[in-house]
């Protein structure tokens, strides 16, 4: 006799695993791509996809979902651990299902962009064929780390953050199904604000608080100290301080931004929030007016990684009264977004001009690669008049320089150069 066959193993699963919803009606959140799951699961088409989005969204559980929804035989892998070896077993597994049992296998994969080239090339041939069902996750861009001949094959579904009124919802879920009984409305609405956006951790805090003894205010402060602070609706409000942070810094307010800084601070904020807002300030209000402000900034930022508090407000400090004190310009800024926005919406018109192109590989002078290319530093000035934009946007301007600190010398430079400036 098994000694342990009696004990229940799912009561020793942490609380978020234990309460994973089993279907779309007990999922939380993501309702917009709802309706298209549960059409796809009710017609039997199952499709390719990879879930793309924040930690605690839901991708994981979605995936579960399907796999029990149409019956499909469910392997998940880490793409951090497996390798083509595992996915060979897999897909032979998966042949072997769908030939003895006729049923199709879905292959999760977590954090599908660690996958290199090689690996993700080997899914290929059984994702076109329908040998296996892939569903990816993943926190990165899949349009900058997938491939694109998987892309071209897959679904890309977008996760949106939760909002606090569905990581409350989920918490009621696991207060009934759990039969918590000690539970004060107050605390179930700070854990929704404080876990933003992420289901995973706000289960995770009730778990704790359920080891305490109840889900109140002061078991809350316990075990999250001051942090609770900033996210008490009552008291201080997290998104409407690093807002007003960020305004101050920008309208070049250096003692309304020191002010909002120290409100940060007595709130328990995460120094290294607070100093990826002011890098993310210096590049975009900052700009070329002032160079120098993304290097203070970002040396800032890695100051307080290894100095911590209470030093560390006085390098915060620095940095946030260079910015507020430096000239400001948001070209950059515009230039980058307006540039994206036509890379997307003409996939097919950025074609490279032929002289441009590298020509460091065996053929590629046959194809007139680099051909005709004036190399600068050959001519006067190190400057000399050619296209560089593909045809489709060569009369295009994105970057329109202002006359603000350096920033007009490099107007200065670029309009001593080109006529469009």
């Amino acid at each position: 006799m098994n000694l342990f066959e009696s004990v229940d193993d799912k009561n020793f699963l942490p609380l978020a695993e234990k309460l994973r919803p089993q279907t779309l009606k007990d999922f939380s959140g993501q309702e917009k791509i709802l309706n298209t799951l549960g059409k796809m699961i009710n017609d039997g088409k199952i499709f390719s996809m990879i879930f793309y989005g924040a930690p605690g969204t839901g991708k994981t559980t979605l995936a579960k979902i399907i796999a029990n929804s149409t019956k499909s035989n469910f392997v998940k892998v880490n793409a951090a651990l497996a390798g083509i070896k595992d996915l060979r077993e897999i897909v032979k597994s998966a042949e072997d299902q769908k030939t003895f049992y006729g049923k199709r296998t879905i292959l999760f994969i977590d954090e599908i962009h660690r996958f290199n080239k090689a690996q993700q090339d080997f899914l290929l041939p059984y994702v076109e064929d329908g040998r296996i069902i892939l569903i990816g996750a993943t926190t990165e861009n899949p349009f900058f780390e997938v491939n694109p001949a998987l892309l071209s094959r897959v679904k890309i579904i977008q996760l949106k953050k939760l909002s606090a009124a569905n990581i409350k919802k989920i918490l009621q879920r696991a207060i009934t199904l759990e039969k918590i009984s000690a539970v004060e409305e107050k605390a179930v609405e700070i854990i929704s604000d404080f876990a933003d956006g992420d289901a995973r951790i706000a289960l995770n805090i009730l778990e704790q608080l359920i080891f305490e003894g109840g889900v109140t205010v002061e078991n809350l402060r316990e075990i999250l100290g001051e942090k609770i602070r900033r996210y008490d609706k009552g008291g201080d409000n997290h998104y409407d301080t690093a807002s007003a942070f960020i305004k101050s810094m920008r309208g070049s307010d250096a003692d309304a931004a020191i002010f909002y800084l120290a409100k940060m601070l007595d709130g328990g904020e995460d120094i290294k929030f607070i100093a990826r807002r002011i890098v993310i300030c210096a590049a975009e209000d900052v700009g070329n007016a002032d160079p120098q402000a993304l290097i203070l900034a970002n040396a800032a930022a890695q100051a307080v990684q290894f100095v911590g508090m209470p030093e560390s407000r006085i390098i915060l400090a620095q940095a946030v009264t260079y910015i507020a004190g430096a000239p400001k310009s948001n070209a950059a800024y515009l230039a980058i977004d307006a540039a994206l926005n036509d890379v997307k919406n003409n996939p097919n018109a950025d074609e490279i001009p032929a002289h441009l192109r590298d020509t460091s590989y065996k053929g590629a002078k046959f194809f007139g690669n680099g051909k005709g290319y004036k190399y600068p530093h050959d001519f006067d000035g190190h400057f000399v008049s050619q296209q560089y934009l593909p045809d489709s946007f060569k009369d295009k301007k994105y970057y329109s320089p202002t006359e603000n600190g350096k920033e007009s010398d490099i107007k200065k430079y670029l309009q001593s150069c080109w006529k469009k400036f």
